[in-house]
């Protein structure tokens, strides 16, 4: 069996070609590119064939080894298999050989079992896995490497490394490159084939189990050829909220701040109900920011003061973005919360007072001040020494001390009345005295 004739290869190119919306007859496939190589380049090495008239670069696949390639070009006109050669050397001075894959008729032969490559290749798509991978286990440089004992031998390694159960930190399988790059690099994806309405299909079925399966498969027999946007409409009927949008946006018109609920959080809790309105048809995009400021102003029960410091109703005219909003509101519930740090942490400074006038010592100092009035009425009638003249010394009583500030009064008639009993004191021993 020849190189170009394996049923594994001629499999491939097929259901590449269905990928890539190709021809099969126009179809060229590149085996061991080296994975640097320009497209350019590939193209120019291809037209050296004179059969192949101008060819064109479509698509790129892991080769056998990490640096090398599978090349799917298309030629201009059907190619015929009779006349292309098996081979190409990119550089004549170098070793380097570039296989040709053409698409064929020729019917496998005996040592392969009619239909074997047709289940191998069922078998690579449902596990997940292309040609590439099954190349990957020959040998680089064969002897035979299409040789029955050598494609047992690698399938049975492919089971045996899709047979074990994959764990839920696997990775997941990625998209291929796409850079936008014209003309798009070695190993690339253009823009058509980089994630197709294909792709797109199979990763929403492969994600879905159960009830939700089932649900993707009666689209599909009613409508083989439903879009991925249409696979998640379904499931967005069956499975979301039954809610309209009318009844969505009166949920969002009844929205009230919580107690102790700042106001930038009940702004993201609003933000929230307000997509689901939109989303539903409730609400028109265009409404959306003047919406979201009257509820905020109607809803805000707790937050009156921080609305006023915004001027939000002054704006309403021309109402600001969520984004914008959300920014202005964390930035004065900052302010807020440093003021009332500063103010938590001051302590009041308390004056000591004067020393309060107790009514006692003033009713003391009262009766002080009539005893030695009568004792001067009574000496001016009656001569009396001078040793009974002498008052006996009094026990003053001291007024407590007290942060209080006395009245202004008080202390004026307690220094009138000291200064009366001075007096009074020395007139008696004046008049003992003389």
């Amino acid at each position: 069996m020849s190189f170009r004739s394996n049923p594994l290869l001629q499999n491939e190119l097929a259901d590449w070609c269905r990928e890539a919306g190709i021809d099969p007859a126009r179809a060229l496939l590149l085996t061991g590119v080296p994975e640097s190589t320009e497209v350019t380049h590939i193209e120019e090495v291809a037209e050296r064939v004179k059969v192949f008239l101008r060819v064109r670069f479509r698509d790129t696949k892991k080769g056998a080894t990490p640096s090398s390639l599978l090349v799917l070009c298309e030629s201009k006109e059907a190619v015929d298999p009779t006349r292309c050669p098996t081979e190409l050397k990119p550089n004549p001075d170098d070793e380097e050989i570039w296989m040709v894959i053409t698409a064929t008729d020729q019917a496998p032969t005996m040592a392969t079992p009619a239909g074997f490559a047709d289940k191998l290749s069922k078998l690579l798509r449902d596990e997940g896995k292309s040609m590439t991978d099954l190349q990957a286990l020959f040998p680089p440089f064969s002897s035979n490497p299409s040789s029955p004992e050598s494609i047992i031998r690698a399938v049975g390694e492919i089971l045996e490394k899709t047979a074990r159960p994959q764990s839920d930190s696997s990775a997941y399988r990625r998209l291929r490159t796409f850079s936008g790059t014209i003309p798009t690099p070695a190993g690339d994806e253009t823009m058509e084939h980089w994630c197709s309405e294909k792709e797109k299909r199979r990763r929403i079925v492969e994600s879905l189990k159960g009830p939700a399966l089932e649900i993707i498969k009666a689209v599909r027999l009613s409508s083989p050829d439903a879009s991925a946007l249409q696979y998640l409409e379904a499931l967005e009927s069956s499975f979301g909220s039954s809610d309209s949008g009318e009844d969505l946006y009166f949920a969002f018109w009844l929205l009230l701040q919580c107690p102790g609920e700042s106001l930038s959080d009940f702004l993201r809790r609003m933000e929230k109900s307000l997509t689901k309105v939109v989303q539903r048809g409730g609400l028109y995009p265009a409404n959306v920011d003047k919406a979201r400021v009257d509820q905020l102003i109607r809803g805000a029960v707790e937050s009156d003061m921080m609305l006023l410091q915004l001027r939000l109703r002054e704006r309403k005219a021309r109402p600001p973005t969520f984004l914008s909003l959300l920014n202005e509101i964390c930035e004065a519930e900052e302010g807020e919360s440093s003021r009332r740090k500063i103010t938590a942490t001051a302590k009041p400074i308390h004056v000591q007072g004067e020393e309060k006038v107790c009514p006692i010592f003033v009713h003391e100092l009262k009766a002080e001040i009539q005893e030695l009035r009568t004792q001067l009425r009574g000496d001016s009638s009656n001569n009396l020494p001078a040793s009974s003249m002498m008052l006996e010394p009094r026990i003053k009583l001291r007024p407590p001390n007290t942060t209080d500030a006395p009245e202004a009064g008080k202390d004026f008639e307690v220094h009138a009345l000291k200064k009366q009993v001075q007096q009074l004191q020395q007139q008696l021993v004046a008049m003992s005295v003389g």
